[in-house]
């Protein structure tokens, strides 16, 4: 099938955002802002369309791993997460994640380095033009925007930009993306760009439109990247999306589905939680009961998940399982409330099935329970009119 990976990237990259501006205490859409500065600087360079879309890619991925750098230092407190940024294990969990994302050609190394200073003095000592040119690129803009905010505009910006450069020419950065920088910034559009809501306009018409041919597989396999990345926002959910992935693939074969219909699910069992990017880890982690404001919340994280998807060609029903997974079917389920009979047997096999990976995993308030404890859960839930008579009785069946 046709697949446009501009739509997938982008609108993934909001996710991404969200994590960024809980762990970084930046401003939304930095990773946005990245890549469209760093797309116009490889421009400058001479590179070719293959070339850009992979900055642009990478520069949207260059944080994945900090969520996964939060999970695995409990010590670092709230107050002082922004300190994750500059530990090198993202870095290296970011690389490993990418690893199986189709770019173009060659990007090896350019997440782990995006760190890297001109001088030598950054986390792995690589130096000059051994750090790699994409590296390069991203490094500049991550770390200009992370400091100075290129989205806000105000007379001065770009001088106070420009000095900022200056001071780290040579050593933080290349002698020669400086000099880029400071000619692509001349023109007002050039900040203009950068802002809400011109930012993603500029990245549409500036990011090299790529349309691959790709069977469910790679799908599922380019999927499996931002699974790794939802499942990392907490140590609690860190098998969540594998999880239900395994248990959506064995009860839709159970259920006598074609191979197809089976991928397809395991796509949306590993997005189905990408709103959850979006939500704080304060109540990801909550040791106790959410109040209502919380819990408010977090019922935003499935309409953030439609949106990251809702505008990529193709994955249209894959959508619709990954949005619902908490429809119920007497219509009192969110985000939209939808009644049973707009919701087909896949979404409601996940919607049993995600109750059912959750109740397993231990939570911050709870311990992991048992399948019988679970198993009573889910038919009270029946009785309610909430969820499958069938699927709930057909997963007891698998999974006793």
């Amino acid at each position: 099938m046709k697949f446009n990976l501009n739509r997938y990237l982008l609108g993934l990259s909001m996710a991404i955002d969200c994590v960024e501006s809980e762990l970084l205490g930046v401003t939304s859409q930095h990773g946005r802002r990245v890549a469209l500065l760093a797309m116009r600087l490889a421009r400058t360079l001479g590179m070719s369309d293959s070339q850009v879309f992979d900055c642009a890619a990478l520069a949207i991925l260059h944080d994945n791993g900090l969520a996964q750098e939060n999970l695995t230092r409990p010590d670092v407190q709230r107050d002082r997460l922004r300190q994750v940024e500059d530990m090198p294990a993202h870095c290296e969990i970011g690389e490993e994640n990418v690893s199986r994302f189709p770019f173009q050609g060659e990007t090896s190394r350019a997440i782990l380095l995006h760190h890297e200073n001109w001088d030598g003095s950054g986390f792995f000592g690589v130096e000059g033009e051994a750090i790699p040119l994409m590296a390069q690129v991203i490094a500049l803009a991550d770390y200009t925007d992370l400091k100075l905010n290129l989205g806000e505009t105000r007379p001065g910006k770009r001088e106070q930009v420009l000095e900022f450069l200056r001071v780290k020419q040579g050593k933080r950065f290349s002698p020669r993306l400086v000099d880029l920088f400071s000619e692509i910034s001349a023109s007002t559009a050039f900040w203009l760009d950068l802002r809400h809501p011109f930012l993603d306009i500029a990245l549409s018409q500036t990011m090299p439109n790529l349309t691959i041919e790709a069977d469910w597989q790679q799908l599922l396999d380019i999927s499996r990247v931002f699974g790794r990345i939802i499942d990392s926002k907490s140590r609690f959910t860190h098998n969540h999306s594998s999880g239900l992935e395994e248990k959506s693939a064995r009860m839709a074969e159970y259920l006598g589905a074609d191979p197809e219909t089976i991928i397809r699910l395991r796509i949306a069992a590993s997005l189905h939680d990408v709103g959850k990017l979006a939500m704080p880890n304060a109540i990801l982690d909550k040791p106790g009961k959410l109040d209502d404001l919380e819990r408010a919340k977090m019922m935003e994280h499935t309409y953030f998940t439609r949106k990251c998807l809702e505008g990529i060609p193709g994955l249209e029903q894959i959508t619709e399982w990954a949005s619902n997974h908490h429809e119920k079917l007497n219509g009192e389920g969110y985000p939209l409330r939808l009644p049973g009979e707009r919701l087909d047997i896949w979404s409601r096999l996940l919607t049993v099935l995600d109750i059912y990976q959750a109740l397993t995993e231990e939570r911050p308030y709870r311990p992991s329970l048992t399948h019988r404890q679970t198993m009573e859960i889910l038919n009270r839930l029946v009785k309610e009119g909430g969820v499958d008579t069938g699927l709930v009785k057909a997963v007891d069946r698998a999974f006793a």
